[in-house]
This record gives structure tokens, C-alpha cells and sequence, in this order.
């Protein structure tokens, strides 16, 4: 059974509006890393919201680990992990008392808690400012203190909308690293992004989304394949 099934999804913010996610169907296997690739706008975010049971959809069915994430949301968050594009930090916090926050949100404690915020500001190379408060945080060190609190718990099913937004080259290529020696480690992966080159390095399986809708999905080499055989060269000959 793949870790995310979700079929048919469909969301429309507005009954005489257009559909957010239009009829989107796609699975995510065990120890996968899979990529959503699309614009600004095409239902990326939405999408990922749906999954992690933020938002309800209009139609269709998601189900995470086998539970259905309107009938069991509680048991589908005990399982993921989630990176938002909005940072979900407090600036007036330390790095070490975000973990803190977010790790009795997440139902840690005591000594459990304590290692897994040591765990994560060393995974993250945090450690050395984990007593400074995130105001003083550059807009990488704010992405990767982000990436820290979406792995408290050790979750099953990573998700990471557009984490590379908005920081510098170095950071950027921070997060990339991390994310690929996650996938490598057995964490299953969902990750959206407008960039090509992201999904290209990144991805088992790229699905396409634009305007609401899954145009392709496949590995690399299928999708590479696909596109030479629909498109056409034409040769106008001017004498």
C-alpha cells in the first residue's frame, strides 16, 4: 500500500470559483522522494494542505499510512512531519526554545524532548545558536531552524512546501544536501517546487502540476521521454 493515496482530489475556495486542485490523483511510495513541480499559483501549497489535514477538500479522498485525513486527522499527524513555505517560528524565541514549543505541541517531553532538540539543532548546524533568539537569525539559518522543527518526532512522511524560497545560494544548497541524505536515510519525502532543477536532483518520481491540474507524472527519464515524443519541429523553408 504507498504511503499517500490520494485520488480525485479537488478544491474550490469558492462555490462559483475556479478549482484550486482539479481532480488530482497521485500516489507516494514507502521511502520515496517525491517532488510536485509547478508554477507560482498551481496548487502546490493547496495540495500539500489537503495532505497534512489543514484544509478539507471538496472532493475526493486522501489516506496517509493507510488512515483517511478527514476521518482520522490526528493519526495521519502522528506520522508527518511538515515544513511550511510560511517560516513557523517565533522571533522573539531562541532556536532552542521554538524546538521546545513545537516539541510539547508534538506531545514530547522530559528526556525524550531534550535529545531530540539537541539531535536536531546539531542535524541542522544550529547548535552553537541555539541561546540566540530568532530575530538575530539570517533568512537561511530562519529556513534550516524551520527544517528542525518539522523533524521533531522523527516522522515517517517528511513534507517541505518550497523550502528553498527566498535564501541565498549557500543555504539553498544547505537544504538541498539535507534533504537528499534524508531521503537516503528511509524518510519518505514530498516536496514542492517551482524549481526544475530541484526536482531534477532531487526526485524518484516528478509529478507536473499547473492550474489545478497533474499534467504528468513519472521518473525523470519517463518525463524527459514523454516530452520528446510531443514535441514537433517545424521547418518553414522561406525562398
Amino acid at each position: 500500500m504507498p504511503l499517500i493515496e490520494v485520488k480525485n482530489l479537488v478544491k474550490r475556495y469558492t462555490p462559483e470559483g475556479p478549482n484550486a486542485v482539479d481532480d488530482v490523483s497521485f500516489d507516494v511510495h514507502e521511502g520515496e522522494m517525491f517532488s510536485l513541480l509547478g508554477p507560482n499559483g498551481a496548487g502546490k501549497t493547496t495540495a500539500l494542505s489537503i495532505i497534512s489535514t489543514l484544509l478539507s477538500p471538496t472532493s475526493g479522498a486522501v489516506t496517509v499510512d493507510g488512515h483517511d485525513t478527514q476521518k482520522a486527522p490526528m493519526d495521519v499527524r502522528r506520522v508527518i512531519g511538515v515544513v511550511p513555505q510560511e517560516l513557523a517560528l517565533y522571533d522573539d524565541l531562541t532556536a532552542r526554545e521554538n524546538l521546545q514549543f513545537w516539541g510539547e505541541m508534538r506531545g514530547l517531553n522530559g528526556a525524550e524532548l531534550k535529545r531530540e532538540i539537541a539531535e536536531k539543532l546539531a542535524l541542522t548546524d544550529l547548535t552553537n545558536r541555539a541561546k540566540d533568539r530568532v530575530s538575530t537569525f539570517s533568512g537561511g539559518m530562519k529556513r534550516r531552524l524551520n527544517l528542525a522543527v518539522g523533524l521533531l518526532g522523527n516522522p515517517k512522511l517528511m513534507m517541505l512546501d518550497e523550502p528553498t524560497v527566498a535564501i541565498d545560494p549557500q543555504s539553498r544548497r544547505y537544504i538541498l544536501d539535507w534533504v537528499k541524505k534524508m531521503s537516503q536515510g528511509g524518510v519518505t519525502v514530498l516536496y514542492t517546487t517551482h524549481h526544475m532543477e530541484e526536482a531534477q536532483e532531487l526526485s524518484d518520481r516528478i509529478g507536473i502540476i499547473d492550474h489545478g491540474k497533474l499534467i504528468a507524472l513519472g521518473t525523470l527519464d519517463e518525463l524527459t521521454r514523454l516530452v520528446g515524443q510531443n514535441e514537433t519541429l517545424v521547418l518553414t523553408l522561406v525562398q
